[in-house]
């Protein structure tokens, strides 16, 4: 696969990236602090904003194309990847980028969703994931914890929650990662790895609706608890956390334990390796759940495969240079019938 790849454009700035539409969330919401930080990382990697598309389906982070000075797509509930994938299969030279929800992509668009993680189209997915619906006002979401009480849940939610972390992952997701709206340095830097990574980089953002689910992440903002709360994963370092580090996951088997780490000795925890190809580990990681664990942030899932854009426009180019086709041959060749 030899695709022409526009230059990085140096003189980038953020402005430059933002578009002359008014921006219509609620005041508080995530979604802003994520647009910023989405607009100011790829004027700093350079991405040529005529070779950028965003791709949404429907609810509250699916605006986001407007408010890209990029091309854009705001699609049908759910299709957001279906439509990526065709976009990125018909012009692979393209930096194609899905914003969905845990309502839009995990449960209309859910089979979209893994289908695009399964090819490893060379696609960028920013789930936001709030566990609600917000834009059709409050409705409980594929992700909402059981007993989670909305108007479609008067008594509370009586289903089991999806977890997006181990949906992609046993997706077979190349990329997966975890981030939150707040924390804006880490969120940069997740969607720098996302962008630089080649085929299906999937990225959970943590984020409170401020209106109908304030409290869904506090466990994870509050700063009395946070670092008890969060372990933040980097490649070849061990898994600690705690406000003075002094915990720490240990491996017993294939099941994680929490312990003490005394006088800082860690030789008995686990190193994070998100490169194994085998994805046992880092599904294991996105099983881990407050409040018996901390919830792993960072990238837990990063390995090499060949991109289904490639592969795709590779076999084109094999079938083009195959020979004169002959398409009456073809439809011919078999299995074929005459109706008198």
């Amino acid at each position: 696969m030899t695709d022409t790849i526009a230059e990085p454009v140096a003189s980038l700035t953020r402005k430059d990236f933002v578009s002359d539409q008014e921006v219509r969330w609620c005041p508080g919401c995530g979604d802003y602090a994520i647009l910023a930080q989405m607009q100011k990382v790829l004027a700093e990697i350079g991405v040529p904003r005529e070779q950028t598309v965003f791709v949404s389906g429907i609810g509250c982070s699916s605006r986001f194309p407007y408010y890209m000075d990029t091309y854009g797509v705001h699609s049908i509930h759910g299709r957001a990847p279906t439509l990526a994938t065709g976009i990125k299969a018909v012009n692979p030279d393209l930096t194609v980028w899905v914003v969905t929800g845990d309502g839009d992509g995990l449960s209309i668009g859910g089979n979209h969703l893994i289908h695009c993680m399964r090819r490893n189209v060379d696609v960028k997915i920013l789930l936001f994931n709030n566990r609600v619906y917000g834009l059709t006002k409050g409705q409980y979401s594929p992700t909402s914890l059981q007993g989670h009480r909305t108007k479609s849940t008067p008594m509370g939610s009586i289903d089991y929650p999806f977890n997006p972390m181990s949906v992609a992952i046993g997706a077979e997701a190349t990329f997966v990662a975890r981030t939150q709206d707040t924390n804006t340095k880490h969120l940069q830097e997740i969607l720098r790895r996302a962008a630089a990574h080649r085929g299906t980089a999937f990225v959970e953002i943590y984020q409170n609706c401020i209106v109908y689910n304030p409290t869904a992440w506090d466990h994870t903002t509050d700063s009395s608890v946070r670092d008890d709360n969060i372990v933040y994963v980097e490649e070849g370092k061990p898994l600690v956390f705690g406000r003075d580090n002094d915990k720490g996951i240990r491996i017993n088997g294939m099941i994680p334990e929490v312990v003490d780490v005394a006088n800082g000795a860690t030789d008995e925890l686990a190193i994070h390796q998100g490169s194994l190809n085998n994805s046992s580990y880092a599904y294991m990681l996105s099983r881990m759940q407050h409040p018996e664990f901390p919830l792993p942030f960072g990238v837990l899932r990063d390995v090499s495969r060949p991109a289904y854009t490639d592969l795709l426009v590779d076999q084109v180019k094999d079938a083009m240079n195959s020979g004169d086709a002959d398409l009456n041959a073809l439809l011919h060749s078999s299995d074929t019938w005459v109706v008198e």
